[in-house]
């Protein structure tokens, strides 16, 4: 069997990717050097991939198996786009570890899969298991179709553990959904692999809101799970089986999400940093790559490629990679805070997902089309998605893109706001592909901070009001419960209504505070940056606000982006009801970027705050920005009237 080489990339080609360099050879070196880099702690049949690290939550041999599951499903997008072509024998490998893995499920010794059962008793395997089935359903004429029939009879008894189990409540119904397709695809499905397609379709069709998003559940969790899990599972299956009518169903959606989320990557190829699982890194391209091979997609071959190879790019060049070449866990490094409990030393690799882009053939427009720009690359823009409550602008000076979070709280229905911890990656109101959020037990970035005897509020379920705009300019607004712990977890009455205003590089941020207590005060910070980093954050307080110059908060534990930041914070009392409006900014301080050329303190004329309407006219053009909080009015008038 001959070695592939450690990550060692070709010649970049920057006639065809100007913007990347990056080729199609450049995605198969990676995924040739992940493989190599991870199958060095394989066990002796191949069963188990023990990566090096701290265990997740579900325990050592769930991890094993997920090194197995998800490294097959690079090694499968792999050989199916090279057409069966397997240089290094990948699939040998993983056909060795199906067999012993399967022999005996459930047994501990050093070989045997765990067996799948409900997501509350040992979920993990479930989640892999789609993995498996994926890589199986890909690969079929050159591993499945080659195996011992005995072989494939355990394959399936293990595979239907997924199929007669309970999946959360989310995206995991995609799971047996994916098992079940590869059942059907090889002549096994009946009646049990049946229900389980038409269960999670059905699921399905309840989750879609709208605007290409789905909620991940009964609730309103919204982030890059639409990407690699929703769209990617019913258009894959779809797509595999030939299935013009539901590739059309589901495709339509992928498109119409993809015209959105494609502003979600930065000039220098970032993903929005937001949401769970961030992990997972450059899977945030896997949805855009899915629509270039499926042709659901607005975005043009070129513009694909463009964004895809820049996020694999960002993080191959950020140290995504460990010194022993694998994906370690974190952001650009190992990064703690950035981690959930069910992150395990292989959880990285669901990054594979994003070598769906091979499945295009080489002499694809996706390969073959030269680069174009990202849509951050074009003209600073606004995009207001009011479904998902999110508003989302970029800026071209500098590349980056910004999220202001008016609807994505990742509670579940049943849940009480004051019976889960803080979640910083979803509580903020804020998000960049420059910046990360502080960590939970540092001062909290982006948020407005209600202060009652000494304890400071946090925010947990989202209530959006609406989002909208007009060209050049967006607004989302949504309104929340404050949440104090410890101690009593909320104050009755007290709730805080707030709206976002993007505008070029400006964020308007106004406030309405609503029966706060005697003796109240808020808080407002803005983006947390390092003394190293090339982007500056700037707070201006405009109303209400004890002073309109900001002090800065430490926080030691820093971001995924730095490893200590000052967050800017500005200060005010509260009592019953009161408005208050900030101007914020987060610039590029790379050579270009007019960081400096127009300080915060310059960019309003004239702020007049009447009852619960806000005015604000703009130095540059003398346009007005209202806010009326009650009702709810948002406009924005570009005359000097």
């Amino acid at each position: 069997m001959t070695t592939p080489p450690s990550l060692e990339l070709p010649a970049e080609d920057r006639a065809l990717s100007p913007y990347t360099g990056y080729t199609r050879a450049h995605w198969e070196a990676t995924a040739d050097g992940l493989l190599r880099a991870a199958w060095r702690w394989a066990t002796p049949g191949g069963a188990l991939l023990d990566l090096p690290g701290r265990p997740s939550s579900s325990g050592v041999r769930s991890d094993g198996l997920e090194g197995y599951a998800r490294t097959f499903l690079a090694a499968a997008f792999r050989v199916a786009g090279a057409g069966g072509g397997d240089p290094y024998g990948w699939l040998d490998r993983y056909a060795d570890g199906l067999a012993a893995g399967t022999r005996t499920p459930g047994r501990d010794d050093a070989e045997s899969w765990p067996l799948i059962l409900g997501h509350d008793v040992q979920g993990q395997p479930m989640v892999e298991s789609a993995s498996v089935a994926i890589g199986l359903r890909l690969t079929a004429p050159w591993l499945w179709d080659r195996l011992d029939s005995g072989v494939q009879d355990r394959a399936e008894e293990w595979l239907r553990g997924a199929l007669r189990h309970t999946p959360a409540p989310n995206n995991w119904y995609l799971f047996p959904y994916a098992v079940a397709g590869f059942l059907e695809s090889v002549g096994r499905g009946d009646a049990e692999t049946a229900r389980a397609r038409e269960r999670a379709l059905g699921l399905l069709e309840g989750w879609y809101r709208g605007e290409g998003w789905y909620a991940d559940g009964d609730s309103r969790a919204f982030d890059h799970y639409n990407g690699w899990a929703l769209h990617l599972y019913p258009v894959l299956d779809a797509h595999l089986a030939g299935d013009t009518e539901r590739l059309a169903h589901y495709g339509a959606r992928l498109h119409e999400h993809l015209a959105g989320f494609s502003l979600l990557f930065g000039a220098d190829g970032a993903p929005i940093h937001f949401g769970r699982s961030l992990s997972y890194r450059f899977a945030a391209g896997a949805a855009v790559g899915l629509g270039a091979v499926t042709g659901h997609t607005p975005l043009a071959p070129g513009a694909s490629r463009r964004l895809v190879s820049g996020a694999l790019r960002y993080f191959l060049d950020r140290g995504a990679t460990g010194p022993d070449g694998l994906l370690t866990l974190g952001w650009h490094g190992p990064h703690d805070a950035t981690l959930q409990h069910y992150s395990g030393p292989a959880s990285p690799y669901w990054a594979s997902k994003a070598f769906v882009a091979l499945l295009a053939p080489e002499d694809d427009p996706l390969w073959k089309d030269p680069e174009e720009p990202a849509p951050s690359e074009g003209p600073d823009r606004v995009l207001a998605l009011s479904v998902p409550g999110l508003l989302v602008h970029s800026t071209r000076a500098d590349g980056i893109v910004r999220l202001h979070n008016h609807g994505s709280d990742h509670l579940r229905p049943h849940e009480g706001e004051a019976e889960v911890e803080d979640d910083p990656h979803y509580s903020r109101g804020a998000y960049s592909t420059a910046t990360g959020p502080t960590a939970a037990a540092n001062v909290a970035d982006n948020h407005l901070a209600v202060e009652i005897a000494g304890r400071l509020s946090e925010r947990r379920r989202i209530r959006p009001l609406g989002a909208g705009g007009g060209d050049g300019w967006g607004w989302a607004a949504s309104w929340h419960r404050p949440v104090f712990r410890p101690g009593p977890p909320m104050a009755p009455g007290l709730r805080v209504e707030s709206v976002t205003v993007a505008r070029g590089r400006y964020e308007l941020r106004a406030h309405r505070v609503v029966d706060a207590p005697a003796g109240a005060r808020v808080r407002q910070t803005g983006w947390a940056t390092g003394p190293d980093d090339t982007v500056r954050s700037a707070l201006h307080g405009l109303y209400g606000w004890e002073s309109a110059v900001p002090d800065g908060q430490r926080a030691p534990q820093g971001t995924a982006f730095t490893p200590w930041a000052v967050v800017p914070r500005l200060t005010a009392a509260a009592d019953g009801t009161t408005v208050l409006v900030a101007l914020a900014s987060l610039t590029g301080v790379a050579a270009g970027a007019d960081t400096d050329a127009e300080p915060l303190s310059g960019a309003v004329r004239e702020v007049s705050v009447v009852g619960d309407t806000v005015e604000v006219r703009w130095a540059d053009d003398g346009s007005v920005t209202r806010i009326g909080f009650a009702p709810l009015t948002v406009s924005h008038l570009r005359t000097e009237g």
